[in-house]
């Protein structure tokens, strides 16, 4: 297969009918890295707006369970958009388990809708500046449509349309919301926690130095964040572009190794059940 193989493939596909496979295929074959840490960076964003970060401080889940509810987001996300997405009973079982996880709780639909355009946006725009090529205008629209899709079936209202209409909501959201708190300080220092843990004791410093090193002076206030070393920066910005010029040259991902969460807190695999609080399960059968 060559590089650009899937590329094509992906072009031959109507982004407006088969959005779902259009995302999986960027998702598992084209872009699984960058995926990953430009939704790490999304989820990080959020907690930039007080009523977002003060709810997650609040539940105390990153503080306790932090690994654990990182991984709980990376696998429903994961089975929401996987091979038949929302089309499979699966998929929709997902959904279904986060929705009951954030009932629970008194979210805005604003917040909701800010939440899932960061899902949309900050991807596009970390590939177009880390991408070994940025994404072709099928994914753009395609990604767009996989979250409204989403957000649909979240009962959400004033969902945007299209990539574009996204951006502008994600840029004036974070415009007029984005307020340092105490409790967004603290959901940072835990999620920065749980990306030290994934490196030797020796290497922390220097990773919690490398998330600072993606952040921009308005989210850093926010959460207030030190800035990094302007050479740390500069080299981290270097680096990411030499992984993407090395990743061009390299062969495309095997049809036979889609990219798979990896999931610290389940090494042996999980089921739907065990995924969230465990209080969701106690909710699921009052409800069933």
């Amino acid at each position: 297969m060559a590089r650009y193989t899937r590329l094509r493939q992906i072009q031959a596909l109507d982004p407006e009918r088969d959005y779902q496979d259009i995302y999986r295929i960027s998702a598992e074959y084209e872009f699984p890295w960058d995926l990953q840490r430009s939704l790490e960076l999304a989820l990080f964003r959020t907690y930039a707006v007080p009523s977002i970060g003060g709810l997650l401080d609040r539940t105390g889940e990153f503080a306790r369970r932090g690994q654990k509810r990182y991984d709980d987001t990376v696998a429903l996300l994961y089975e929401m958009t996987q091979d038949g997405g929302l089309d499979s009973e699966r998929g929709l079982a997902a959904l279904r388990r986060m929705n009951r996880i954030h009932g629970r709780y008194a979210i805005s639909n604003d917040d909701f809708l800010y939440v899932l355009s960061t899902f949309v946006v900050i991807p596009v725009r970390w590939v177009a500046e880390y991408g070994w090529r940025p994404y072709s205008s099928h994914e753009v629209r395609a990604t767009a449509k996989t979250f409204r899709h989403i957000g649909r079936l979240m009962g959400l209202k004033e969902i945007p349309e299209t990539y574009e209409a996204f951006a502008d909501f994600l840029d004036r959201y974070e415009r007029e919301n984005y307020a340092y708190a105490e409790a967004n300080r603290r959901v940072a220092e835990a999620t920065i926690a749980i990306f030290e843990g994934w490196f030797p004791r020796f290497l922390r410093p220097l990773a919690r130095r490398g998330v600072l090193a993606l952040t921009d002076t308005p989210l850093r206030q926010a959460l207030g964040l030190p800035r990094a070393p302007r050479i740390l920066e500069i080299g981290a910005h270097r680096a990411l572009k030499a992984r993407a010029l090395a990743v061009r040259l390299l062969p495309p991902r095997p049809s036979t190794r889609p990219k798979k969460p990896y999931t610290r807190s389940y090494p042996d695999g999980y089921a739907l059940e065990e995924i969230g609080p465990s209080w969701v399960n106690d909710l699921g059968r009052r409800t069933a």
